[in-house]
């Protein structure tokens, strides 16, 4: 814009070339989360009403933890590295605004029974696709 010479309204995101903030950016140059999280930690929002400010990044992650959600699955939908995801969960979790639980092993790993709505859900769905 000519008469936006620092380019404080240029979008965040542009449909074709994608997001146009580096990842360090949305970071704050921070590569390590301060807690442990790994690809299948399900995290969940707790409804805690948040004071002072967070990024649109922060809440745009939060948005997605109103239901339960993994860290694999939030990075996905955000289109960001899942380092940086844990970065700003671990700013979440800080502030107490959500909360996050290990994958369970007995219920969902290799012995677990198969979830039948699941596959029939994922079966339907790639049948679509084809």
């Amino acid at each position: 814009m000519p008469d936006d010479p620092g380019g404080a309204h240029r979008p965040l995101l542009d449909d074709v070339l994608g997001r146009m903030v580096r990842p360090y950016t949305v970071s704050e140059g921070r590569t390590r989360p301060t807690c442990h999280f790994d690809l299948m930690t399900m995290v969940v929002a707790t409804g805690v009403t948040l004071r002072g400010t967070l990024g649109l990044d922060h809440a745009r992650v939060l948005e997605l933890c109103r239901t339960p959600v993994s860290v694999a699955e939030i990075a996905g939908r955000t289109r960001m590295p899942a380092t940086v995801i844990k970065v700003l969960l671990s700013d979440l979790v800080e502030r107490d605004a959500v909360v996050a639980r290990p994958f369970n092993l007995a219920t969902h790993g290799p012995t677990a029974a198969p979830d039948l709505d699941l596959l029939e859900a994922l079966r339907d769905g790639l049948l679509k696709r084809l």
